[in-house]
């Protein structure tokens, strides 16, 4: 019921777009010339919408298993297996988040981190 209400419709088609805008700039990753300008900044989009077309073709997956229409899963499952072989195996240099996720991970945690108020050492 969900995918047939208007808002469901709409986000089917926002996540639909978000997959195919990750799958473009995949194949401009691909085709581009190694440590170019265009190259970066394909890799570096799709590197950021890789999880959620993951995510995206998943649950698209999910309703078309419910309503039973084994060829839209079939379609759904392909696509989900194509970004995740693309984003494991496609390693480059040529990104913004080289290196970044060790750089956020550890401003977080300096973040959320209990700080603990101690007196000053008396002299």
């Amino acid at each position: 019921m969900f995918a047939g209400s208007l808002t469901g419709s709409i986000l089917l088609s926002l996540g639909q777009a978000i997959v195919v805008v990750c799958v473009c700039f995949d194949m401009v990753r691909a085709l581009s010339v190694p440590r170019s300008h265009r190259r970066y900044v394909a890799n570096t989009v799709f590197t950021t919408l890789a999880w959620p077309s993951i995510l995206i073709c998943a649950v698209s997956v999910l309703i078309d298993a419910a309503s039973g229409t084994w060829q839209d899963v079939a379609g759904g499952v392909f696509m989900m297996v194509m970004v995740i072989f693309r984003w494991h195996h496609g390693g480059d240099e040529d990104s913004w988040w080289k290196g970044r996720g060790k750089k956020l991970a550890t401003w977080f945690r300096n973040q959320t981190s209990s700080r603990s108020v101690s007196a000053p050492a008396a002299a």
